[in-house]
């Protein structure tokens, strides 16, 4: 089957991250950014796992309106099945590098694209295996002095600085690890009927 190459009237990135909104930016598409407004919660005994893929989605319909492929991502980090959360400051962050030091977390990153014309929606889990290094005081201190990623889940930015902090990465998307799985969503992009592509030089209509 053969789709022309036709955007959506507006394509929406349904997040307030920075981070989603620069990897979103290398596709070379037009977006617009709407933060949604969702409870954040786990409900009682949901697993991670669960977690991202349902906030994912949930964010995307949150803001979804007519015209409009809207995408969602959420990211739920875990170290030995208990989440961790970003640090918000200098000593968690430090604590959770301690914690982290010679083991390994999993980045549960699920991405959602909702078409709210056609009442089409998407969710997936994109998982990664991140194994630390053994690391110092110093060593933990002094990267957090240079990059302060203390919003962050993991407390450290593998995009940066925080990649030296790493023995090895295992998954099937670097950029899931930041928190938007770009190989997947040009994918999902390309199957409903808009390569990215082709259309770095179109306009919406």
């Amino acid at each position: 089957m053969h789709h022309t190459n036709v955007p959506p009237r507006r394509l929406q990135l349904a997040s307030s991250s920075p981070y989603r909104r620069e990897l979103l930016s290398r596709l070379r598409i037009p977006f617009e950014v709407v933060a949604p407004n969702v409870d954040e919660t786990p409900y009682q005994g949901e697993l991670p796992t669960a977690l991202s893929a349902r906030l994912a989605l949930s964010k995307a319909q949150a803001v979804a309106s007519p015209g409009t492929w809207t995408i969602g991502s959420d990211q739920v980090a875990t170290l030995d099945g208990v989440p961790i959360g970003k640090p918000g400051h200098h000593e968690a962050a430090r604590l959770q590098l301690q914690a982290s030091s010679g083991r390994t977390v999993h980045f549960y990153t699920a991405l959602a694209l909702v078409d709210f014309d056609r009442g089409l929606s998407r969710v997936e889990r994109i998982d990664t295996r991140v194994c630390f290094k053994v690391l110092s005081a110093e060593e933990i201190d002094a990267y957090l002095l240079a990059e302060q990623p203390y919003d962050c889940a993991g407390s450290a930015k593998c995009e940066g600085l925080g990649i030296a902090l790493l023995e090895s990465i295992e998954g099937d998307d670097p950029t899931a690890l930041i928190g938007l799985p770009l190989i997947r969503l040009s994918s999902w992009l390309r199957e409903w009927g808009w390569n990215p592509l082709l259309g770095i030089s179109q306009e919406s209509p």
